[in-house]
């Protein structure tokens, strides 16, 4: 009997937060036949318009039981459908019945406002963490990471990583040969190498007119030398103490993580075009490979060892 995957939607959701997971439970049930049965759900039935103002047709809320995985998708509509008290009936439902809920991007805050993730790990898009950390401070955010099982609660990260999930989630059904095939079809990595420090311009450090734009600027372009907290005032013209709270207060982080990060992106650019893991850290002011390597599996979630070899191999890593 096929498992009845249900996605669920609402006014305004993103619509890559839909079409990639329905895309690839589509390959994957026509490399294995009969497998997957697809319905795209919501709380009213009807025509749903996507933030992009695509709309996708869905039938309403089906039992919890008669559903195997529910998929929440994300985008701007999230918040509003926070409110939907038959959203949330249904989530908390599909918890109980199902046999897997999850979250693609903001949908995660649908599942933590309907109580599912207290006290769990989750991810969700890195641009609303902080957002998702405020307005539910119970959950233990990761917010770092692509995805996130915690039983059977999955939540993932951004847009496209509702298709790594969805390959994780083939995996285990079908198993992974499945999965690579899926993934080959679909022309994306079966394991994404790294988390979603890469995607998330440093953690918005760098925006335009930032007070510290220029600095940060001076720091990539001199990357090998060393940047203690007096130079770095000293070159915003500030004392230690004023420049080390206002850097925090305007970009987040410490200076010194701050720097780190700005090593590890220079570093991994130097690594995808080929250079030696030792001349990279030399390059770009690591003191040696192994606090480069720690600052990787910190900020990536891969070790530049094999962020390495996946570029030296890409042609074998990638589908045709």
């Amino acid at each position: 009997m096929p498992r009845r995957i249900a996605l669920f939607i609402f006014p305004g959701f993103q619509l890559l937060d839909a079409a990639g997971p329905l895309a690839a439970f589509e390959v994957a049930g026509r490399i294995r036949p009969g497998t997957y049965e697809l319905k795209i759900v919501a709380a009213r039935a009807g025509s749903v318009v996507s933030s992009a103002g695509a709309a996708l047709a869905a039938g309403a809320c089906a039992r919890a039981g008669a559903i195997d995985t529910l998929i929440v998708a994300g985008g701007d509509g999230t918040y509003a459908a926070l409110h939907c008290q038959t959203t949330r009936r249904f989530i908390r439902r599909c918890s109980g019945g199902a046999r897997r809920v999850t979250s693609v991007c903001s949908g995660a805050f649908l599942l933590a406002g309907a109580g599912l993730l207290d006290g769990r790990g989750a991810t969700t898009h890195w641009s609303v963490a902080e957002r998702f950390r405020h307005a539910f401070p119970q959950v233990n955010l990761q917010a770092d990471r692509i995805f996130v099982r915690e039983g059977n609660l999955w939540t993932s990260a951004g847009i496209t990583a509702g298709i790594d999930l969805s390959l994780a989630l083939i995996g285990e059904d079908l198993g992974e040969a499945v999965a690579r095939r899926t993934a080959q079809y679909l022309v994306v990595y079966h394991r994404r190498p790294g988390g979603q420090s890469q995607f998330s311009e440093l953690l918005q450090m760098e925006h335009g007119g930032g007070r510290f734009t220029e600095l940060l600027d001076y720091v990539r372009s001199h990357i090998d030398r060393d940047f203690p907290v007096p130079v770095l005032a000293a070159r915003a013209c500030m004392s230690p103490r004023n420049f080390a709270r206002a850097f925090r207060a305007e970009t987040g982080v410490t200076p010194a993580k701050a720097v780190e990060r700005l090593r590890a992106e220079a570093a991994r650019a130097l690594l995808e075009g080929g250079s030696a893991v030792a001349g990279a850290a030399r390059a770009c002011g690591f003191s040696d490979p192994e606090r480069m390597r720690r600052a990787f599996v910190r900020l990536f979630g891969v070790a530049p060892s094999a962020l390495r070899r996946h570029t030296l191999t890409g042609k074998a890593s990638r589908p045709a």
